[in-house]
């Protein structure tokens, strides 16, 4: 008998260590930020891919203009939602499982999407981005965990990867369909990318020794839904969310209409994504190691700005210019790593940093998801871009008071 309750003793023992070892923070090794960067680089190219032929999808499904905006929707709608269960599933799995589940959950999802008519479109479209969602939150969790003293340098690896997975996913499917015969070949082929990248993420993630004891994770005195500054980060990055995924849903349809061919307007969707790998290695280590972000963002907000303008007034004017709109609204959405870095920056512990993250992109992405619809809805309506460019002027312009206010140097 006491046999007995000794061997339960150590299974019970072994138990508890495996699960403290699990809440450990991941080594911080040369192939781990490997595994960041491909995996952040899966994190656009199901959204981007979809958008540089979204008129070809669009017409071999018979869909009309209000199926068009709900499925460049969708991915922010799912990133919101599915950004809730992010935190629950890191900490009832650890960070190295929590994204080796998000990378499989994605890559089944860019093959289902592929499979049949426009409702499993958008279906395999919501689970894809359900997987992207939860990388969206956990990632940046792993960098601040993983590499506390290297949180600017190792974000933007991170960012710059998340721009050349866009950026690659515009330019090159609509090659692809060509190539593949079809654009459900075109896009159901990034599912290869995310399967390569959840290897080497089960290889690379490795959970550091705990001693076998769970560390108890500092307790917040109120949630932090309470906190004003929380909201405000919230916001912002809702906002700045609102203003990327309406430019990566729509930009190159309204190019297209406006005479640019269809091969142009995917590189320019691509060059928006691909202006962010320069940026992502100069602007967050230099800004996030600034006590204050404010200014940064509000001048890369500027940049968004002056885009949406030239946009509406003068978008061919010259073969040149939309080229010169695409550059400076690239520019703007650099907003992002700084976006992420806040969320790091303004808090203490990794356990407030996961609750805000999952907050504000959680939050966020559904605030965010009204945008590509919005923009979408107005140009059906009105038959123009007018008012749809005018409305994202002003989600611009709140989103620099808000990015003011993120950016001050105070703690959630």
């Amino acid at each position: 008998m006491a046999d007995r309750e000794t061997r339960a003793e150590e299974l019970v023992g072994t138990g508890a260590a495996e699960w403290a070892d699990r809440r450990a923070a991941l080594i911080g090794t040369p192939l781990l930020i490997v595994g960041v960067a491909l995996a952040a680089s899966n994190l656009r190219p199901a959204v981007t891919s979809m958008a540089s032929v979204l008129g070809e999808v669009r017409d071999d499904l018979g869909a009309g203009s209000a199926w068009a905006s709900l499925l460049t929707a969708v991915p922010t709608i799912c990133f919101g939602l599915a950004a809730i269960a992010a935190p629950l599933l890191g900490r009832r799995y650890g960070m190295a499982r929590a994204v080796a589940i998000a990378l499989s959950v994605l890559t089944v999802g860019s093959v289902l999407r592929v499979v049949d008519g426009p409702w499993v479109v958008l279906g395999g479209t919501f689970v894809a981005a359900s997987g992207i969602a939860i990388g969206n939150v956990l990632i940046p969790v792993v960098v601040k965990e993983s590499f506390p003293h290297a949180v600017g340098r190792v974000t933007g690896v991170y960012t710059a990867a998340l721009a050349a997975g866009g950026g690659i996913g515009a330019a090159f499917t609509p090659p692809l369909e060509s190539l593949l015969g079809g654009w459900r070949g075109a896009v159901g082929a990034w599912a290869a990318l995310s399967a390569a990248a959840l290897v080497v993420w089960l290889f690379g993630a490795r959970h550091g020794r705990s001693g076998g004891q769970a560390s108890a994770a500092p307790v917040r005195a109120r949630s932090i839904f309470r906190s004003p500054l929380a909201w405000a980060i919230t916001a912002f990055f809702g906002l700045q969310a609102c203003v990327a995924y309406t430019a990566m849903g729509w930009l190159s349809e309204l190019f297209v209409s406006q005479g640019v061919t269809r091969t142009d307007a995917g590189l320019m969707l691509a060059l928006i994504n691909l202006i962010g790998i320069p940026l992502s290695f100069v602007v967050p280590p230099i800004a996030l190691n600034r006590r204050s972000q404010s200014g940064w963002i509000v001048a890369l907000a500027c940049c968004s700005l002056l885009s949406i303008a030239g946009l509406a007034f003068a978008p061919v004017a010259t073969p040149w210019l939309p080229w010169v709109w695409t550059v400076l609204l690239g520019v703007g959405m650099a907003v992002f790593p700084l976006g992420l870095g806040v969320i790091t920056l303004r808090t203490r512990v990794s356990s407030e940093t996961t609750d805000l993250s999952a907050m504000a992109q959680g939050v966020g992405y559904l605030v965010g998801a009204s945008g590509p619809f919005l923009f979408g809805v107005l140009h059906g309506v009105t038959g123009g871009w007018a008012a749809s460019l005018a409305l994202l002027g002003a989600v611009v312009v709140a989103e620099m008071v808000l990015g003011w206010i993120a950016g001050r140097p105070r703690f959630v």
